[in-house]
């Protein structure tokens, strides 16, 4: 694969998560002027995750069969058109449905994960695949801030804004992003006995994804009313606490779990950061000071970083590479489902106890390392290497 399109597919990614994070921090006030009650930016919050879960497999699946780039052009443009609409949005029932229709869009993440693995060397997918997240932990952080600083031109500015990346993104993508080279599915695929075979791998690794993204977003939602109760903490040490942890997140993806997987293997490493994760996530509840809590958040999210495209390169082959869009959607659907379920589980129990997120996060990583060691090592299907674009390839519709 040139290394021009990795840039590019990386860079499409980024920007479409820059996008999204962007209008967040004006979301709430905008949505407060529209009249939301408390269920209204709830829905408004979930709505996202919840056409992500419907549309990630969709759209895995329609990769497999129309081919990469076309299914992720369709979902660039959907984010364009949603940010703009977001942008005029009047009402909260339009609104909402801007919200959809983004997280739909937003379900193109696993066709950008399909595109990488079909496209790069399988020494290197583990490799790409944390280069992606890598990637999306940028966009989380530096989307917001962005946001913040435009937040009091208005939310219309941070959406068209938004919308004007979104459209930016798109016209690279229709330049510069080729077609990797690979099979179409037909109506029933040379893999198709392997990927039957490989159901339950690939439902075991859909749990390791849901169970340790419960825990990890169990933690974004109720960081805030910890660190407020038990340390005094304001909205800039809270923001400055999930920054660091992002950071961390990026540091780790960004090289160390490359070199990690490439000794020990993807399920070992896995493993290993849905450990880290249980750990940190006991020590937070337990944590009698701000640094030690800083601490266990930061190393917590290192165990995330190690997790989640260790998950993602095996869920890559655990099956045909005809199939690979429907698995890695499914695996973004699992992770999404964890966004919705994990922060309302969080809330409640957080009423009940302070430390009761963490602990139940705690058990809820150590399943995760459970169910990632019990996937089954398997022969890897053959796939033909990556073949180099011709000259021209990369241009033009």
């Amino acid at each position: 694969m040139r290394s021009s399109a990795r840039l590019v597919i990386l860079g499409a990614v980024f920007v479409d998560l820059l996008g999204f994070t962007l209008v967040l921090p004006a979301l709430p006030f905008y949505a407060a002027e529209l009249g939301a009650t408390g269920v209204w930016f709830g829905a408004l919050v979930s709505a996202y995750a919840v056409a992500q879960f419907v549309a990630a497999p969709v759209l895995g699946r329609l990769s497999d069969r129309y081919g990469r780039r076309s299914v992720l052009l369709m979902a660039l443009a959907g984010s364009a058109v949603s940010m703009a609409l977001t942008g005029m949005a009047g009402s909260l029932g339009a609104l909402l449905a801007c919200r959809v229709l983004a997280g739909a869009s937003g379900g193109s993440i696993s066709v950008a994960q399909a595109y990488l693995a079909d496209a790069v060397p399988a020494d290197r997918r583990t490799q790409a695949m944390a280069q992606m997240g890598a990637a999306i932990g940028m966009a989380f952080m530096i989307g917001p801030a962005i946001g913040g600083v435009l937040a009091p031109l208005g939310f219309a500015v941070c959406a068209y804004v938004a919308a004007g990346l979104a459209a930016v993104n798109l016209v690279a993508a229709l330049v510069w992003l080729p077609e990797p080279s690979r099979h179409r599915t037909p109506e029933e695929p040379p893999g198709a006995s392997q990927e039957k075979s490989g159901r339950a791998p690939v439902a075991l690794l859909a749990a390791t994804g849901f169970l340790a993204m419960t825990a990890f977003v169990g933690m974004e939602t109720t960081l805030a009313f910890l660190g407020r109760d038990r340390y005094g903490w304001d909205a800039t040490a809270i923001g400055l606490a999930l920054a660091a942890a992002g950071l961390a997140l990026v540091i780790v993806q960004a090289g160390p779990v490359f070199l990690l997987a490439r000794r020990w293997g993807d399920a070992r490493v896995a493993a290993a950061g849905a450990v880290i994760m249980a750990a940190c996530m006991a020590a937070v509840a337990v944590s009698a000071t701000w640094w030690q809590c800083l601490a266990a958040v930061c190393l917590l999210a290192a165990g995330h970083g190690l997790l989640t495209p260790t998950v993602s390169s095996l869920m890559a082959v655990a099956g045909s590479p005809e199939r690979r869009g429907a698995r890695l959607g499914l695996g973004q659907s699992a992770e999404a489902a964890a966004r919705v379920a994990g922060p309302a589980a969080a809330g409640l129990l957080f009423d009940v106890g302070a430390a009761l997120p963490y602990l139940a996060g705690a058990a809820s990583a150590v399943l995760a390392a459970v169910t990632v060691l019990s996937v089954p090592a398997r022969e890897p299907v053959p796939e033909p290497e990556p073949e180099p674009e011709p000259r021209g390839a990369e241009g033009g519709v």
